[in-house]
């Protein structure tokens, strides 16, 4: 709805029958936008509702604005009527005619019922209430931009609301009754599973959210910031993704055990073989200490535990839930005892390496000795006598038992510096030349 220029002058012939045409156009745009407004879907469900809150209270004024913009309507229809009959009477009015026609188009000609008698709050009128206001058509038809936006906000908020969240929620609820089912079918029950308790939780929160959306959809309406046209805002939806949320990671815990009851088998199959692994490294541990015990000499061993009892009494439990198709019980068994089956096997492992690394240690010296002495008979010199006892001693020392690793590692390395003494290259004499052996 436009506004009309404002009062001016004593108007003549011309100004009148514009003020006129404008004035006619301006009655149509408002009756056009109140009949609008009257038959928004909005507006009908709003009267048909049994509301509550914030909406109740909202609603109840907004009832008030829109008696009231009706009762302004046809005042301002009555003196457009009487405006229109007067410039009827004469096709050259004279100057009595012009200054009435001025007043009733310029002046403040229209009166109308006041906020009380019209069952108006004084919010609603911007003042006091009064038993008769008189207005020009312009401030008629400002008062009546300003009910018309305050109504039209309240019906199109209210209409948004009902449009966005109800079906949503409907939906919400219709995969929360499939996703219930298939929770029954593989024993998620309430009390007997946190998910299964997730759902009752679930469908109690959305039906009461239907429900107050249905009775109060104004609470759940986030103006726009800087805003200022009807509607404009959006329904907020923070309980409702919350609760799909919460609805799909149930989800996602339902299609876990559904993977449980189709795989149980194959995966308590790859529990026994990684704990019968672990045994296996375990003893081999043990029988590797006690060798070690055996040969090495001066060299801390650590001991090696015995294999893990509760393991095997969880592993015997999660056969038992599957006898008993308890998948919901199983699930998270499964789970916990896969991580913790790794975890033992890597711990054997580690125990293995940490018994037999003197054994390591000693072969590792084995090789090195022999690599040398190969690297001697390549050069020339496996006949030489400081090798030969140097070399002996150091066997001797590396293959008896038990077998002193710190002395076995300084005469290998008294072998090792025995032999590089011979392939390094000799200084020549003064006048002089010496042979220099080519170092390996």
């Amino acid at each position: 709805m436009s506004v009309t220029e404002p009062p001016g002058p004593l108007m003549d012939r011309d100004e009148v029958d514009r003020a006129l045409a404008r004035l006619d156009a301006e009655h149509e745009a408002i009756e056009t936008s109140l009949l609008a407004l009257q038959d928004h879907a909005g507006r009908r469900l709003l009267e048909g509702a049994k509301l509550t809150g914030v909406t109740e209270e909202r609603w109840a004024a907004a009832e008030n604005r829109i008696t009231l913009l009706w009762a302004y309507f046809d005042a301002y229809a009555g003196a457009l009527r009487a405006a229109r009959e007067l410039r009827a009477r004469r096709r050259w009015p004279g100057r009595e005619d012009l200054a009435e026609l001025t007043e009733l188009l310029r002046g403040r000609s229209v009166t109308v019922a006041g906020g009380s008698a019209s069952g108006a709050s004084p919010s609603l009128t911007g003042g006091p209430a009064k038993l008769t206001e008189r207005f020009t058509l312009e401030e008629l038809v400002a008062r009546m931009n300003d009910l018309y936006a305050h109504s039209l906000d309240v019906v199109v908020a209210a209409d948004a609301v009902w449009s966005a969240l109800p079906a949503r929620i409907d939906l919400l609820a219709a995969e929360l009754a499939r996703t219930r089912q298939l929770a029954h079918s593989v024993g998620v029950r309430p009390g007997e599973h946190p998910s299964g308790d997730d759902l009752e939780r679930i469908t109690r929160s959305l039906t009461a959210l239907r429900e107050q959306v249905i009775s109060d959809p104004l609470a759940f309406w986030q103006r726009a910031e800087g805003s200022s046209a009807p509607g404009g805002g959006r329904a907020h939806t923070d309980r409702y993704d919350r609760e799909a949320r919460a609805l799909e990671e149930v989800r996602r815990e339902i299609e876990a055990v559904l993977t449980v009851r189709q795989d149980a088998e194959a995966r308590l199959g790859r529990l026994r073989d990684v704990l019968s692994r672990a045994d296996r490294t375990l003893a081999e541990a043990r029988n590797a200490r006690g060798e070690v015990l055996a040969k090495i000499a001066a060299s801390e061993v650590p001991a090696v535990s015995g294999p893990p009892t509760a393991l095997q009494e969880q592993l015997a439990l999660a056969s038992d839930y599957r006898r008993n198709a308890q998948w919901h019980r199983l699930s998270p068994l499964l789970e916990s005892l896969e991580e913790k089956a790794e975890e033992e096997l890597v711990r054997a492992r580690e125990s293995l390496t940490a018994v037999t690394a003197p054994l390591a240690v000693r072969a590792e010296l084995r090789g090195r000795l022999d690599a040398y002495k190969a690297k001697v008979a390549r050069h020339g010199h496996a006949e030489d006598p400081l090798l030969i006892e140097r070399y002996d001693a150091a066997r001797r020392m590396l293959w008896s038992a038990p077998c002193d690793l710190r002395v076995a590692e300084e005469a290998v390395l008294r072998y090792q510096r025995a032999a590089a003494e011979l392939f390094a290259p000799r200084v020549p004499q003064q006048g002089g030349t010496a042979d220099r052996r080519e170092e390996a």
